[in-house]
């Protein structure tokens, strides 16, 4: 006897479940990576508790670019995922689901996301189709670039830059550093997720981060990390954040020297993924910082 979920999607003719899936609806951390950056422009841009229209609009809009980036991603490595353990059973990969339900689907994602434009400056909307870019761009970028996380960074740091743009007007010298921060942490964490993938991808001719550094790969994490808080540094001196911001980057430095010592030795998969995940505290930490340094 077919499960009622399976029932309800076979007399509909949507398979929402798969849907469901493509979209990574059980999985929720690459989300919070996109839109904790935002959430840090939106509170040193407003110096304080930002509108609460601005947060909802941040919110939905992470969620959407999110769900319309990894169905982007699927579409352009479906050949790619048939090849590699973890990602076989997607179901673009697995023929579960179509390219037509997937495109039909990105394109509802990218409308909704589009009609939030409305609510938003002026600035914004002439942001907006950047953002779009970069994140049709990634996927593409794992066939030409040894670091294709570069191009991650900069894709989810442009969030940052439409979030400052949406309370300021204008972009200002401090969302450049929280760009440049948020650029350097995706580099980071999604070499480490690359680790995951690494004898598949050598296998296939997909280049990653992980690859490319090898055995040096906790130096180069270890130089993004660096990165990252070098230009957090910046951003709070330029904004004059008090000491509380700086004692939250002092704990987030320990944080990261602990994972570089993990990845000078070998690390399986699923731990990987594991140190991949702990990155969203990183993430409400810094914004917690954000906070204190403003309002203490």
């Amino acid at each position: 006897m077919s499960s009622p979920a399976v029932s309800s999607s076979s007399s509909s003719g949507i398979p929402w479940p798969a849907l469901a899936r493509l979209i990574r609806l059980p999985n929720q951390t690459g989300t919070y990576l996109l839109l904790l950056p935002t959430m840090w422009g939106l509170v040193l841009a407003a110096r304080g508790i930002p509108s609460p229209h601005l947060v909802a609009i941040f919110i939905g809009g992470s969620f959407l670019m999110r769900s319309a980036g990894v169905i982007m991603n699927d579409l352009a490595d479906q050949s790619f995922d048939r090849q590699v353990a973890r990602t076989k059973t997607r179901p673009l990969a697995s023929g579960e689901l179509s390219r037509h339900h997937a495109t039909i689907l990105l394109a509802a994602l990218l409308a909704i996301a589009a009609s939030l434009l409305f609510f938003l400056r002026p600035i914004v909307t002439w942001l907006a189709p950047i953002a779009v870019f970069l994140a049709a761009l990634y996927p593409y970028s794992k066939r030409w670039i040894h670091i294709p996380q570069a191009m991650l960074g900069i894709a989810f740091g442009w969030g940052t830059v439409m979030a400052w743009a949406a309370v300021r007007g204008q972009l200002d010298a401090p969302v450049w550093c929280l760009f440049g921060a948020t650029a350097a942490w995706a580099v980071a964490y999604d070499t480490i997720y690359a680790i995951q993938d690494q004898e598949d991808d050598r296998r296939i001719g997909v280049k990653s981060a992980a690859l490319y550094f090898g055995s040096s790969v906790h130096q180069a994490v270890g130089l993004a990390f660096g990165i990252m808080l070098a230009f957090l540094i910046t951003a709070g001196w330029l904004a004059q954040l008090r000491w509380p911001y700086y004692a939250v980057l002092l704990g987030v430095s320990v944080f990261f020297l602990f994972q570089i010592s993990q990845l000078r030795r070998p690390i399986a998969p699923p731990y990987a993924f594991d140190m991949f995940r702990k990155h969203v505290w990183v993430g409400i930490a810094i914004l917690a910082g954000l906070f204190a340094g403003v309002l203490v």
